[in-house]
Parts: C-alpha cells; sequence; structure tokens
C-alpha cells in the first residue's frame, strides 16, 4: 500500500511578523496556530506520519502547543531549505512512497487540497497547489512604474506541495545551500516536472500580523449568554439599576450595590464566554465587594470578553417588577450601560415587564432581571 507522510515546516523566526512569538505559536481561535496546523493531518485518513521541522529553541512552547497529537519533530536549519532537507532525512530510516511538505502558518488547509495532492501524485512525480492572480502587476523601480507583467502565466505557489520522496530528497541533496524558497523550486532545480493543481484562496500563509487579524476575523463565531438575578426589597428611599439612582419606597438588599439589572447582564456576558459566574469573580462573602458599584462587575465580564479577542454585538435586559416605573428612565439606563462598555447606545436594550401581580414580584417583594449578551469571539 503506497503511503503519504507529511513533513511540515516550522523552524522559522518570523521576522516581519511582529509578535512576541514565532507566527506559528501565536493563538488562533482559541489554539495555537501549528496545533491547528498539524490536525488538518494527523486526522486525515491517507496520511500515516507527519513530522514538523522546529527550531531548537522552540521546543518548549512547540510541546505545549501540540500536545496530545502523533507527531514526531527534528530540529530545523537556519533555512527553508536546510529545514526540509534535515526533515527528509530524518524520514529516511523508515521511507514513505510520498511526502507533503507545508508550511506550518498555514493553518487553513483542507481536506478537500490534501487529497487532490495525493491524488496528483498517483501520476506525477511533484504536484503545486497553485492561485491564478486576478489583480493587474506591475514592475516597480524607485517607486516609479517599468511596466506591466501579462498575468495569465502567472499563478501565487501553495503548500502542501507532494512529491515522490525520493525524487525531493535526491534534489534537495544535490542543491543545498542554494536557499530556494520552496521545494518546487528545488525540483525545477533539479530540472523534475512540477504539475499545478488549483489551490485553495482561503489557504493562506500568516506572515504579517494583519494576516492573523483576518484569518481571526474569517474564524469568529456568534455566541449568546443568559443571564438571570433576583434581589428582594429591604429599607431604603432607592433602588440602583442599570447604574441609574431610581426613587422608590424601597431599597435593594444584596452585595455590593445590588443592581439586579448589571448583575444579569454580567452573567449573560460571562457564560457567552464560558467564563463562570459573577459569584466566581466576586465572591458574595468577601467583604471587600459589600460597597462597590455593579459597574465594575460590568466591566470586568466586558475586559475579559475583550482579551479574548471577542466583542458585544447586542446586550438585551428585561426587568420585572410591579414598582418602580421603569419606562421613564429606560434611555438613562441604555446611555448608562453604553458608557459603562464604551459602546454605541444602538447595541444595547433595556425593556421592563410585570408579572400581572403573580408571584414574588407582583407582590413587590423584590425585582428581577434577566438578560441575553450576543458576542462575537
Amino acid at each position: 500500500m503506497t503511503r503519504n507522510d507529511v513533513l511540515v515546516v516550522a523552524a522559522g523566526r518570523g521576522q516581519r511578523f511582529g509578535g512576541p512569538n514565532p507566527k506559528q505559536y501565536s493563538i488562533l481561535n482559541g489554539e495555537f496556530l501549528i496545533r491547528r496546523t498539524l490536525r488538518a493531518f494527523t486526522s486525515h485518513p491517507e496520511i500515516s506520519k507527519v513530522l514538523v521541522s522546529i527550531h531548537p529553541d522552540d521546543e518548549e512552547i512547540f510541546n505545549k502547543a501540540t500536545r496530545g497529537l502523533k507527531i514526531l519533530s527534528v530540529s530545523g536549519g537556519a533555512t527553508r531549505q536546510e529545514s526540509v532537507l534535515k526533515g527528509l532525512e530524518a524520514m529516511a530510516e523508515d521511507p514513505p512512497d510520498r511526502v507533503l511538505i507545508h508550511d506550518g502558518a498555514r493553518p487553513m488547509v483542507t481536506a478537500r487540497l490534501i487529497n487532490s495532492v495525493i491524488t496528483g501524485l498517483t501520476k506525477e512525480d511533484g504536484i503545486l497547489p497553485v492561485i491564478p492572480i486576478v489583480e493587474t502587476l506591475k514592475n516597480v523601480e524607485d517607486g516609479r512604474v517599468g511596466s506591466t507583467v501579462l498575468r495569465n502565466s502567472v499563478f501565487l505557489a501553495q503548500t502542501p506541495q507532494g512529491f515522490r520522496y525520493s525524487t525531493i530528497l535526491d534534489a534537495h541533496r544535490k542543491y543545498a545551500g542554494e536557499n530556494l524558497t520552496d521545494d518546487a523550486a528545488v525540483m525545477e532545480r533539479a530540472g523534475s516536472p512540477v504539475i499545478t493543481i488549483p489551490g485553495d484562496k482561503a489557504n493562506i500563509k500568516v506572515t504579517i500580523m494583519e494576516d492573523l487579524a483576518y484569518l481571526r476575523k474569517t474564524l469568529s463565531e456568534t455566541r449568546a449568554g443568559i443571564g438571570y438575578d433576583v434581589h428582594k426589597f429591604g429599607p431604603g428611599d432607592h433602588v440602583i439599576l442599570c447604574g441609574i439612582k431610581v426613587a422608590h419606597s424601597h431599597g435593594l438588599i444584596g452585595n455590593s450595590d445590588a443592581d439586579v439589572a448589571l448583575h444579569a447582564a454580567t452573567d449573560a456576558i460571562l457564560g457567552a464566554i464560558g467564563a463562570g459566574d459573577i459569584g466566581h469573580h466576586f465572591p458574595p462573602n468577601d467583604a471587600k465587594w459589600s460597597r462597590i458599584s455593579s459597574k465594575h462587575f460590568l466591566r470586568h465580564a466586558h475586559d475579559l470578553l475583550s482579551q479574548s479577542g471577542g466583542s458585544l454585538v447586542n446586550l438585551d435586559i428585561t426587568i420585572v417588577c410591579e414598582r418602580p416605573k421603569i419606562g421613564v428612565h429606560r434611555d438613562s439606563m441604555v446611555r448608562s450601560i453604553a458608557n459603562i462598555l464604551n459602546l454605541d447606545a444602538s447595541r444595547i436594550s433595556v425593556k421592563a415587564t410585570t408579572t400581572e401581580g403573580l408571584g414574588f414580584t407582583g407582590r413587590e417583594e423584590g425585582i428581577a432581571a434577566q438578560a441575553i449578551a450576543t458576542v462575537r469571539v
């Protein structure tokens, strides 16, 4: 049976990327970018083994990023070409029939593209996925346009590039040190044919920080969280709702300022990002929260959402009580929450209803509130 192995090249430093770690170890949609890349191959039924060429200094973070995946690693070299050769040499003890060579910073590779490369190798020694160029190309020197490049014969090269293992190994050995930028170029240098197949526009290579931002936006998803809270009436001459002081014959009893609406809103945002509830972050038995404004709780939940790369799409709050009347304060409440979260008021909704005299709210024993937060993460 024909065996297909994969060599993933991930030893680069990514100087153009500019992040605190090499680009392959940046976080994409909650996981290491390189882990997403590798999962595409480890989960593919036609792939037998996956070997990764890594920088010697990255061993610790690589092990963290790939925990639980069935892969092997080898130390890479100073250039991409050298890293590939080291990886191919490491395969020589148990050589595959074919090898797919892929950039570690291309996390959007699909099973369909992998299948196309493997299918192409049933007839050819080298397969290269390419994307046609749709923009007009110009030769430019010192800021001045020199000429227009005919684009009908120019394509963007992608990975994975597939090869007969023995053919690509021989080519890399023969032309080692020439600093060729991809493996198809090594095959070209050796005079071996490389056949193109359609690539995938989504299969971009992360090179600069803007590429990562684009992928994060592409992979974003919408979630919803629900919050519910109740506080009973006690002595006082006002209640705090949505950060607004509302005159009333009673106050609300509870930790902090007992702002039942903001408590529900806080739980809704926390729920949408799987971050527990308000009591987890602000234990009610901790005295330091006893007099704090509930605005602090809501800002904290929103900060956690922002830190995870998410944003609040909409916050919808319903206050349930017989009294005080909420309608006259609704606009002020919306503006209050918008100011707390530094958002446009169009993303905030505050509504009110009664229970027609039924239940504890109907008996005017307290106030309830529920909230739904829609977030994009």
